[in-house]
């Protein structure tokens, strides 16, 4: 059976060398230094804008800077002197928004709002793929390039960080094919290897990735439109046979085009991608045995790994949007949870060598397990359950699953672990799920009571609105160990999604603090994640928009806890007019459909006193992976052509 888809020279000036630091400060040494091992590679990052303060306040400090750089100086070198000067600065009570910005960084609660700056130089790319996991060639995959580093670079970014959330290929089969070569292979094809490719460049900050080097609209754009051009010949409408490889492909097109809001490609890729599962009958048909004398154990694993992994795709999708999920059910056993090795490894490549257990087959049944309740919660939210259960008892029945769920996953899932990020984003994902659950469309209703048995002892007596709360604040401290243990910079978008609920949830209560720590350190790590797709930038900016309305502002310009961005990003309403350097990120908030809500409407804030979660959720749908009511008369144009 064929299923065809990386001691200075110069002393200070005598009377400006900050003083030395006395033991009892050494705690100012501590807190600098666990915060440049706390992100990552983002640590350049961050001396870059201590560079910046220093150069700005204080010309000494930054003529030291210049020549300890000229002289050859380590980052670490950098790193204390800049601890020494900051000792200083305390002492003098001098720079102080240097002080504020620098803590506001340590914290975790300042913003950016540009991406990572892209590295210009090949040498960078060659230095990275000496230690790149997968070596693989370019040739005979794409014609936009024949460097074999960059495409093993792109590769391994997203096999470490994208591939393990849905893993709807199997990697080692997959792999495995792309290194012999062969272009007709029914687990690798060039349709699939762009496809990837694509994907992969939002990972990335080298030249390479982009179509113009910094600009994150055109990243992966000419492996896209590569992509595009294979995709032209895999139309499922025209009868060929259906790869395995194309399937999977179209599954990595909506993952691309779902983050630049692509005409509402995003759904009609996922869409496709069922409808040739339903062709091959791994989904939405009666069980398929796949244990039979012609097929190979490579297409065996690939087929209930893409089964399975789309069944991930569309609960979270449809889920995340309020609407009912398409496949019902899966034709193909699960892959058994122990069939893997243990002791099996996941590497952040490229910013570190340690290495911590993937769980990959574990983690996979547990999402699988999460997906079903997933599954049930979309047609829950959709009111399309057809059972007699009344609407909210059947609420009720799914949080006390989703509770079991989370009570049942192994032990080496604790969150005091040192978890890989699929498994802290597995946790996220069971957050989401509750949030959904507790605030639909529908509104915040009586979720738990105090004589319901059943509900959870810790939950007892709480309602629906303080239970999606807490899953929000959950997720803020799930963003902040993402960020400490490896940056945000490499976070799955799912992580976006996640953190802007989180955040709206918290917007949405009656007594929103906009100084709440909680809401602070999402909003940091949400304007990390936003600089990296236009996606990003449009929903961050709406973000601001509906803050701004909350006229709370008067209160963070008056905090001296909060740091100048926070402090410029929330600004009072009756400054919201003054351009900042968000601004670009409303270039794609044109009017869409004749539908105003998506203008942008900074000249009047005030008009999204009204806007919460769920306009939040409506939006985010249109601006990512389009209306799927659209779906529809696009399928009957395309039917119409042939």
């Amino acid at each position: 059976m064929s299923m065809r888809r990386k001691k200075p020279n110069g002393a200070l000036p005598p009377e400006r060398a900050p003083a030395p630091v006395p033991q009892a400060d050494h705690h100012i040494q501590r807190a600098a230094a666990e915060y440049a091992t706390s992100s990552g590679n983002y640590h350049e990052d961050l001396l870059y804008d201590l560079f910046q303060v220093v150069r700005f306040t204080d010309p000494d400090h930054a003529q030291t800077l210049v020549e300890m750089i000229r002289n050859h100086a380590s980052l670490e070198e950098v790193r204390a002197y800049l601890d020494g000067a900051l000792a200083h600065a305390r002492a003098t009570a001098q720079d102080q928004e240097a002080l504020d910005r620098l803590e506001g960084l340590r914290r975790g609660i300042e913003v950016e709002s540009e991406p990572p700056r892209f590295r210009p130089q090949i040498m960078d790319i060659r230095y990275l793929c000496g230690s790149a996991p997968f070596r693989l060639p370019a040739k005979p995959w794409t014609s936009v390039t024949d460097d074999d580093d960059l495409v093993s670079h792109l590769v391994s970014l997203y096999l470490v960080w994208d591939y393990p959330f849905f893993a709807f290929f199997d990697s080692q089969t997959f792999v495995k094919h792309m290194a012999l070569g062969q272009v007709e292979s029914d687990f690798c094809s060039p349709f699939l290897v762009n496809a990837l490719l694509a994907n992969a460049c939002y990972y990335s900050q080298y030249t390479e990735a982009y179509s113009i080097p910094g600009d994150v609209r055109t990243k992966g754009a000419d492996f896209l439109a590569e992509a595009e051009r294979h995709l032209q010949s895999h139309q499922f409408e025209k009868g060929g046979d259906i790869r395995l490889a194309s399937l999977q492909a179209h599954l990595l097109l909506y993952e691309r085009y779902s983050l630049s809001g692509h005409d509402d490609w995003g759904y009609t890729m996922l869409h496709r991608a069922i409808e040739m599962a339903e062709s091959l009958g791994i989904v939405n048909k009666p069980d398929l045995v796949l244990g039979t004398s012609q097929m190979s154990e490579d297409m065996i694993v690939s087929v209930k790994r893409t089964a399975w992994g789309l069944f991930q795709v569309d609960t979270v999708v449809h889920t995340n949007f309020l609407r009912p999920s398409r496949v019902r059910s899966v034709s193909v056993e699960r892959i058994n949870r122990n069939d893997a090795d243990l002791s099996e490894m996941w590497t952040p490549y490229p910013i570190s060598n340690l290495s911590r257990p993937s769980y990959m087959s574990l983690y996979f049944d547990e999402a699988c397990r999460l997906s079903f309740i997933a599954r049930d919660i979309s047609w829950n939210l959709s009111r399309i359950d057809t059972s007699e259960i009344d609407p909210d008892q059947g609420k009720q029945d799914l949080y006390d699953q989703l509770c079991q769920w989370e009570a049942d996953l192994p032990d080496s899932f604790a969150p005091a672990e040192r978890l890989a990020p699929h498994l802290v984003l597995l946790r996220m994902r069971y957050h989401t799920l509750v949030i959904n659950l507790c605030c639909d469309r529908f509104g915040v209703h009586p979720l738990l009571s105090e004589s319901d048995d059943r509900t959870p002892p810790n939950s007892k007596g709480f309602s629906a609105g303080d239970i999606a709360v807490s899953s929000a604040r959950t997720i803020a401290n799930l963003s902040q160990r993402l960020r400490t243990e490896y940056g945000m910079e490499h976070a799955h978008q799912f992580a976006m999604y996640a953190i802007n609920l989180a955040l709206f949830t918290l917007l949405d209560q009656d007594n929103f603090d906009i100084l709440d720590r909680d809401f602070l350190t999402l909003t940091s790590a949400m304007s990390i994640i936003a600089c990296r797709s236009q996606l990003g930038r449009s929903v961050f900016h709406l973000f601001k928009l509906a803050v701004r309305s909350r006229n709370q502002g008067a209160r963070v310009q008056q905090s001296e806890e909060v740091p100048p961005g926070i402090k410029e990003l929330f600004q009072q309403d009756s400054q919201s007019r003054a351009p900042d350097r968000w601004d670009r990120y409303a270039e794609s908030l044109t009017k869409i459909d004749g539908d105003d809500s998506y203008l942008d409407t900074r000249e009047a804030p005030q008009s999204l006193a009204s806007y919460g979660l769920h306009d939040m959720l409506e939006r985010y749908e249109r601006l990512s992976v389009g209306k799927e009511d659209e779906w529809h008369d696009r399928r009957q144009r395309e039917e119409s052509a042939f």
